[in-house]
């Protein structure tokens, strides 16, 4: 059975959903912006009634005195409980607050534990959506003030005690408002959850840029790197309430991150790039979720983050000599970049174009590292091993006499059926040994036909691709060959006559109806055609020297007899004659 949340603690998340303009209760997606960016704009809202700040200071204090108590409980749990409780039990008096107009001189014969809330509430503290964001700003204010105090402190020391002193406060702030988030709004309703998190996350950039504006040289990172960084761990926790919203939260943290981009908040440039390049951070935000679009999302968004990187580097890059600032900046992006590739290589693969398009031309490495990606299921051939000039040597001197036996296998990455053979090596391969022939014919004076092409070694490895591969992969073999039937060139005419070839010197019957099942089914599909498929094709059932009309596949049933027939009439305007079709 669930646990139930205290009566104070139901007081608190109510009163966060029934306040003057429920900004909280809108729909996600631009409704979620618009929080974000009315967060950003509050958070240069100065003119605070009177008292608000001190009895915020007060809260915030209450808070971290809670946060840090040996009675917090786990998760801090327990402290919050007491911390909205105190909260809650006053709300109670806030109708008497509200229209009876208590004073002053009441307040002393208020229980002792609503004396300092009712004091609170008196004022107005917390009655309205403003004043709630009034409230996040100027507790946001007073951490990151508290950080810059500990920073300039002469008297301490040493970094360990510089950050602990800074964590104390900012860790607590963190969690409040995790929880917060957690709990605002029902079980079921999500949309009070994820404004509240864009709320607090626009108020957080709003007051970063106005510090950043103010203090300019001495601005200070860590404050804010520390409650983005903590909030986003909290709120990554493995836990139903948090799983519901997951993607919204990835959504608002990568908006936030990409309005902070280094060209908008160039003083934030280290912290952001260490909160995008976080393990944490990455590992949410590319995860690959059963649901495609979501990841999809996620990458995009990912990749903007890092286009924004890659555009604000670009001009300083474009010198040979880079200041210490940016020389840093660009090793950081080079150091995300091997984290993405030993990763995340499917993203950087679907993702390059884009990345290519605004890196600076001079930055070879950071280029070659996003062009080195490759899927994980893709076993690459050693650019090392002598395949290459394995290929070379046998086109030139048939040697070495093993290359045919092993050819096959050199093409194969996996043994799963329909994934056997490296499509792309094939298609090379092919084309290579195409054009070298060609070459080779050429350097003789002649020109590619049926009988120029043949007792070649070029000839010999496509003759050996057709007998000695399986069903698989001599169909991919001569589709790739099919590739090169295109428009009236070398390429067309010497792949035309190979195909022909390979059909009239077939030993296997299954040779020449796999050739004319490729070339069949580019045909019987809607025009366009290419010219080079055409002249093969037509070369086929008409030149009697390769008695196609003899085959039994032609003639294994009346439809796929009729089939061709129709196909032969599309092609040479006229019905096979009696003596073409005889058996």
């Amino acid at each position: 059975m669930p646990r139930q949340l205290p009566d104070g603690l139901n007081q608190l998340l109510e009163m966060l959903r029934n306040t003057g303009e429920p900004f909280l209760d809108r729909a996600p997606g631009s409704g979620a912006m618009s929080m974000m960016y009315s967060g950003i704009t509050q958070a240069r809202e100065f003119d605070d009634p009177p008292g608000l700040y001190e009895k915020t200071e007060f809260l915030l204090r209450e808070w971290v005195t809670m946060f840090h108590s040996p009675k917090a409980g786990k998760d801090s749990t327990h402290a919050f409980s007491l911390f909205v409780h105190q909260v809650g039990v006053d709300l109670r008096f806030l109708s008497k607050i509200r229209f009876q107009k208590i004073s002053e001189r009441e307040i002393p014969f208020l229980p002792s534990d609503v004396r300092p809330m009712a004091n609170m509430n008196l004022q107005g503290i917390l009655k309205t959506d403003e004043l709630i964001s009034r409230f996040f700003r100027l507790s946001t204010e007073m951490c990151v003030d508290l950080s810059y105090r500990v920073l300039l402190d002469q008297t301490i020391k040493t970094p360990q005690v510089i950050r602990a002193k800074c964590f104390h406060t900012l860790d607590a702030y963190v969690r409040l408002i995790s929880l917060l988030v957690k709990h605002s709004g029902d079980a079921s309703n999500t949309v009070t959850k994820v404004n509240l998190l864009n709320k607090v996350l626009g108020i957080v950039t709003g007051v970063l840029l106005q510090d950043q504006d103010i203090r300019g040289v001495d601005f200070q990172q860590l404050p804010y790197h520390r409650i983005f960084i903590m909030l986003f761990l909290e709120l990554s926790a493995p836990e139903a309430i948090l799983e519901t919203i997951n993607h919204q939260i990835i959504t608002a943290f990568c908006n936030t991150l990409f309005y902070l981009r280094p060209q908008k908040a160039p003083g934030f440039a280290y912290a952001w790039l260490e909160l995008v390049s976080h393990r944490v951070f990455l590992g949410r935000v590319l995860a690959v979720t059963p649901t495609q679009k979501v990841w999809e999302k996620g990458w995009t968004m990912y990749s903007q983050l890092l286009v924004s990187l890659f555009k604000f580097l670009a001009p300083f890059l474009r010198n040979v000599e880079l200041a210490a600032p940016i020389q840093l900046l660009y090793k950081g992006t080079l150091r995300v970049l091997l984290v993405l590739l030993h990763d995340f290589p499917q993203f950087l693969c679907d993702h390059h174009y884009n990345f290519c398009d605004v890196i600076a031309p001079n930055c070879i490495q950071m280029r070659n590292l996003i062009l080195s990606a490759f899927p994980r299921n893709m076993r690459l051939p050693d650019p090392f091993t002598p395949n290459l000039k394995d290929l070379d040597s046998y086109i030139k001197t048939r040697a070495p006499v093993t290359f045919l036996s092993e050819l096959r296998s050199s093409l194969q990455v996996s043994s799963e059926p329909g994934m056997r053979y490296n499509i792309p090596l094939i298609n090379a391969l092919v084309l290579y040994v195409g054009t070298q022939a060609i070459a080779y014919i050429q350097s003789k004076g002649n020109t590619p036909n049926m009988s120029t092409i043949t007792h070649s070694s070029h000839m010999d490895i496509f003759q050996n691709l057709a007998v000695d591969s399986d069903t698989e992969g001599r169909y991919l073999f001569l589709n790739a060959i099919a590739n090169q039937l295109r428009y009236p060139n070398s390429h067309t005419h010497y792949f035309s006559c190979t195909l022909l070839y390979l059909f009239a010197e077939a030993n296997t019957e299954a040779i020449q109806e796999q050739i004319t099942r490729v070339l069949l089914e580019r045909l019987i599909v809607n025009r366009p055609h290419p010219w080079g498929l055409l002249i093969t094709f037509i070369e086929l059932i008409k030149n009697q020297n390769f008695k196609f009309w003899n085959h039994e596949f032609v003639r294994c049933a009346p439809e796929i007899e009729k089939l061709f027939e129709s196909v032969a009439r599309s092609c040479i305007g006229q019905k096979p004659t009696s003596e073409q079709t005889a058996s």
